[in-house]
């Protein structure tokens, strides 16, 4: 709000370089409301059984690639490179929203705990009768009590990110419950100062929910 009240006042009188910085700004402050709204909306409805579960055949490629084009505004304030890995044309059974929410978590995540110059890369590749989808950083990474307590309430509480960024503990949750909700798995890997690798799985088709 700060940064869009003074640009709004005085972009008359401010350089196109200092215009181009107070927009990144506040680029990057909207995406990261629009997904802790969108957490929150997201966490309240799993709470109270609202939220609909319609899986259909999803090209994975569109989506992780427009994810990608929303998140990147973001990394590229911290002067992170985000890469898609490009693999074959992979199908995978899913919720759209669901599906785009844990890439977009993760991929968010990723941004909050990798410093300036890192780089995160997204890749998928078929493993038996699933997909399993990387999101790799080289990070701050991870102890290993921290990765013990992923995926919990109690994850972020005194974890914060290389700008100092404390999030809400909503992203990882909903991304397991999300995960799990198609019969797939969700874990990290990491390592302090290395990085982390987040992976998860989704099933190719829909008889391989029906089998579980």
């Amino acid at each position: 709000l700060g940064f869009s009240d003074l640009l709004s006042n005085n972009a008359k009188t401010y350089d196109t370089e200092r215009i181009v910085k107070f927009s990144a700004v506040i680029n990057s402050a909207a995406v990261n409301t629009l997904a802790l709204l969108d957490n929150l909306l997201n966490w309240a409805k799993s709470q109270t059984g609202q939220i609909t579960f319609k899986p259909v055949k999803l090209n994975l490629q569109p989506i992780i690639v427009q994810t990608i084009e929303v998140l990147n505004p973001m990394a590229k304030f911290k002067n992170i490179s985000l890469n898609y890995i490009q693999s074959e044309d992979i199908e995978v059974y899913a919720d759209l929203n669901m599906f785009k929410t844990i890439l977009r978590n993760l991929i968010s995540n990723a941004i909050k705990f990798t410093n300036s110059r890192g780089t995160i890369e997204v890749n998928a590749m078929r493993k038996d009768n699933f997909i399993e989808i990387a999101v790799s950083d080289n990070g701050v990474g991870m102890s290993e009590e921290t990765l013990n307590k992923l995926f919990t309430i109690h994850a972020n509480e005194k974890t914060l990110g290389t700008a100092n960024k404390k999030g809400s503990g909503l992203g990882l949750i909903l991304c397991k419950e999300f995960v799990e909700k198609h019969d797939g798995k969700i874990w990290a890997e990491s390592e302090i100062g290395k990085g982390s690798y987040f992976k998860f799985t989704l099933p190719l088709n829909s008889q391989e929910r029906t089998k579980k």
